[in-house]
């Protein structure tokens, strides 16, 4: 069979297809072609480059054939990068490069893209990518606002696309004990829950210099309403830090989306509510930069609050406590049951071993992942949800079935001003 047509087949036509463990994949070995699933990567910055070694690390029937960025200097290295990870798998496939991800996404021959931008770029390139026919791996927060996470999810299911959003805490194992025990109620009634992160979103009130001439810095902004350039925002590739366009309005969330989106995403999974949300929102009464309240329809309260530990999420029940973050998982007052096997009778979530296998063997059997793109909707809007009540000042009423609330104010802030011909609704 041709592979873009064996890749694109029902999940009933895949039901007998097994995945090839990459246990069975030693470096250098021919990956034969009706094997490959062939990926573009969009993004070549901090993240882009980091994904690519999971990628290489874990998948070995994955193939970059192309990659798109802005910054040529930045793109370029991605190149050799991407090459050695090719031939690592026994492939000499090149790697086509790209400024605009548009002619990426003209590829017949691709069969998922890896978007590893800016925030403010997730929803356009995720909508175009899934109309093209593109599986797709983007990274969280998966959006910048309410309104572009349900586009995503609309274009998604509208086009029968594969979305893994990059919540990959949910494929590692303390995270998922630490949901089976709140789930089958080791700690008893679940009344609260506190996760800290860092503060909200901020104006962008950088001062603006003169572009690199490697950069296209008008592309860059994209579509967001225009300023200048800063290093800050896109700093060079001999600066290995996270860049700090998460902080600022128009390009990310803060803290409360970048480290919410995995913090919070832990909360919404313990409780159930993956396909929900809060109903309210609190904001504290003076301007802080913690202190919200988000109550569900059931009573149970998340506190965006300092517990005592830093991108950490900590379950209050009737019966005692779990704490749990990317260094411990803490149980109390049994602290033996942070180590405790569930009982066969438990109810269990969906196993994933590994974020980026569980993405392709979805591909493959054409079934949602462990993040799909509903969850990393719902635990998004939930960030900037909180944003938009900090951002007030004053609290509303949120229906998470209709994804409206009750104050036009709000309602308003859900979408964005596009600049230029970037609208991501026509689909």
């Amino acid at each position: 069979m041709l592979r873009r047509k064996f890749i694109n087949q029902s999940a009933a036509g895949m039901a007998a297809f097994t995945i090839i463990p990459s246990t069975a994949m030693s470096d250098g070995k021919k990956i034969a072609p009706s094997d490959k699933i062939n990926v573009g990567c969009i993004g070549t910055g901090k993240q882009g480059p980091i994904l690519l070694r999971f990628f290489t690390e874990h998948c070995p029937d994955v193939v970059t054939v192309a990659a798109c960025d802005v910054d040529e200097r930045k793109l370029n290295r991605f190149k050799d990068l991407a090459t050695a990870s090719n031939k690592k798998k026994g492939s000499d496939t090149q790697i086509t490069l790209y400024k605009d991800y548009r002619e990426l996404l003209e590829r017949s021959d691709i069969d998922a893209v890896i978007i590893a931008t800016p925030d403010h770029w997730h929803a356009k390139i995720a909508v175009d990518a899934a109309k093209a026919g593109k599986d797709i791996y983007c990274e969280k927060p998966m959006a910048l606002t309410v309104a572009e996470g349900r586009a995503m999810v609309s274009a998604t299911r509208k086009y029968d696309r594969v979305f893994q959003t990059g919540n990959m805490q949910r494929s590692w194992s303390d995270f998922r004990h630490a949901v089976e025990l709140v789930r089958n109620g080791y700690i008893g009634e679940i009344k609260e829950v506190n996760v800290n992160v860092g503060p909200p979103v901020v104006q962008c009130d950088l001062p603006s210099e003169q572009p690199p001439s490697t950069l296209d810095w008008d592309m860059w902004v994209g579509p967001s309403l225009f300023r200048g350039f800063s290093p800050e925002l896109s700093p060079p590739m001999e600066v290995d830090v996270y860049p700090h366009w998460r902080m600022y309005r128009g390009f990310g969330g803060g803290m409360i989306t970048d480290w919410g989106a995995h913090m919070m995403d832990i909360a919404q999974w313990g409780l159930d509510m993956d396909l929900s949300g809060p109903v309210e929102f609190i904001p504290p009464e003076k301007r802080v930069e913690q202190g919200m309240k988000m109550i569900y329809d059931n009573g149970v309260v998340l506190n965006h609050v300092d517990w005592g530990e830093n991108n950490a999420t900590q379950f209050i029940g009737t019966d005692g406590r779990i704490e749990v973050s990317r260094r411990f998982l803490r149980t109390f007052p049994n602290e033996n049951l942070a180590k405790s096997d569930l009982k066969d009778s438990d109810k269990r979530v969906y196993f994933s071993e590994n974020h980026y296998q569980d993405f392709t063997k979805a591909m493959r059997q054409r079934t949602r992942p462990i993040s799909d793109v509903e969850t990393g909707h719902r635990t998004a809007s939930l960030c900037n949800l909180c944003n938009i009540a900090y951002e007030l000042e004053r609290p509303f009423r949120w229906d998470p079935n209709r994804e409206v609330s009750n104050d036009h104010f709000v309602n308003a802030m859900l979408s964005r001003p596009i600049r230029g011909n970037w609208d991501f609704t026509n689909f």
